[in-house]
């Protein structure tokens, strides 16, 4: 079983956010927040646990205060921590899986790696976690659990929500320039002419983890053009292929708008803090980004830059078979529990770890953070940024298409990824085709 998983998760690319390098520290920020339970005072347990909550925005902050605060809650757990930020994440995750050394509890994706460790018999399910706290486990939206779900048994329970795809622009340059937020594939175009001309870079991209292109933008253009359910389809090669026309004609529109200059030079070589900076300088007009977005932003620039920020979806194109009022989204990652966390002390530890890190109180400091979540909050606007807000109500307004990644296999994801720093480099949209598409029928023996 582990053979066949190394060499699933050595090609692969676990999903995620993020542009720090690898590094790791043990000793978690201090900021402050409330656990859910307390474990009593008995034998001292041993646990490990992995997160990415490494960066100075403000979800990240919280999450490391809760963090602090269960250590403080749970003097017998020796909790031993590596805080690694995300781009390095997805490696180290790669590497411990392939070799069966799985941290006890850690940040795990929902979709395709979600399915591959639960086939590689890497963790075990948090049924009777979630069961023993019914007004938590009923307070998430309709189908937040689906994507940890396996055969009937569920392996996470979500920390957030994530909008793949969310067009930012910035209001004053687009003022200036008389633009409006583009609606229309064309109203793009002639925006990132208007903006080329005016010596600024249209959209910031930093697509050097390079799951950003596919995650950001064809994740949801790719949708706008084919539709959901050629896409899910073709991911189980069952009456579509990547080799079909639809999916040449999304890789050429992506192409097409790298051509009209619409990102920076070196966009494969940056990174998204890069890219966000671009955007916060008022060097780029625009930028392509998820939902974490706004929390960076609102952790790294001033309350008068993201006032002057607007938020909105890709635009319709022509003739395309996706719904134009949708966005490309997934539940947010969760915490898994290793397969090798025994029951006793050990598992009411773990539990109390996951718990205290999404449940309730957990869930209301995220949202408050400027992050989105898969759970039932009111929102207080005056304690987020106005850009939040926006996002807020945005997402209450359009539907959400699938997150590429979050389906595809991670031999086809990596293709994908791949593919497209390729593509916008100037490869051929078949050729990129037909690498996705070989790619993922060899990783389901078709």
């Amino acid at each position: 079983m582990m053979s066949s998983l190394a060499v699933v998760l050595g090609t692969g690319v676990i999903a995620g956010c993020g542009s720090q390098e690898a590094a790791s520290t043990n000793t978690p920020a201090a900021s402050g927040a409330p656990s859910e339970t307390k474990a009593p005072a008995g034998a001292k347990v041993k646990l490990s646990l992995w997160h990415n909550f490494t960066g100075e925005d403000l979800r990240a902050k919280a999450m490391r205060g809760i963090i602090e605060q269960y250590q403080k809650d749970h003097p017998n757990v020796d909790l031993e921590i590596q805080a690694i930020p995300p781009d390095g994440y997805k490696a180290r995750l790669k590497t411990v899986a392939a070799g069966n050394e799985m941290p006890d509890v850690f940040i795990m994706q929902p979709g395709t790696i979600t399915r591959e460790f639960v086939s590689g018999e890497l963790i075990q399910p948090v049924n009777d976690l979630l069961d023993s706290k019914s007004e938590w486990k009923n307070g998430f939206m309709p189908n937040a659990f689906d994507d940890f779900t396996v055969d009937g048994k569920t392996y996470s329970a979500p920390m957030g929500l994530s909008p793949t795809s969310i067009l930012y622009y910035n209001k004053k340059i687009f003022e200036q320039n008389g633009l409006k937020p583009p609606t229309t594939w064309d109203e793009l175009l002639q925006a990132v002419d208007t903006l080329k001309k005016k010596n600024l870079i249209p959209i910031a991209l930093g697509n050097k983890a390079n799951w950003v292109a596919q995650s950001c933008i064809i994740s949801s253009l790719g949708d706008r053009v084919t539709g959901s359910d050629w896409f899910r389809k073709a991911v189980k090669q069952d009456g579509a292929k990547f080799t079909d026309p639809e999916f040449v004609k999304a890789l050429t529109y992506l192409q097409d708008l790298g051509k009209a200059g619409a990102f920076q030079e070196g966009f494969n070589s940056i990174d998204g803090t890069q890219m966000e900076q671009l955007f916060i300088q008022g060097k780029a007009a625009m930028m392509i980004e998820g939902g974490w977005g706004v929390t960076n932003l609102a952790g790294n620039s001033s309350k008068e830059f993201l006032d002057s920020v607007g938020a909105t979806i890709l635009p319709s194109i022509p003739g395309g078979k996706g719904d134009p009022q949708s966005t490309s989204s997934a539940v947010g990652s969760g915490l898994g529990l290793s397969k090798k966390v025994a029951a006793g002390d050990q598992k009411k530890a773990a539990h109390d770890l996951i718990y205290a890190m999404s449940g309730p109180e957990a869930q209301k400091k995220t949202l408050e953070s400027n992050n989105l979540v898969s759970y039932k909050v009111d929102l207080d606007k005056s304690k987020v940024s106005s850009l939040f807000a926006e996002v807020y109500e945005l997402m209450s307004r359009v539907k959400r298409t699938p997150v590429y990644d979050g389906y595809l296999t991670s031999a086809g994801t990596d293709a994908v990824n791949n593919g497209l720093q390729e593509l916008l480099l100037g490869a051929k949209p078949e050729d990129v085709a037909k690498k996705i598409q070989d790619a993922q029928a060899k990783a389901l023996g078709k």
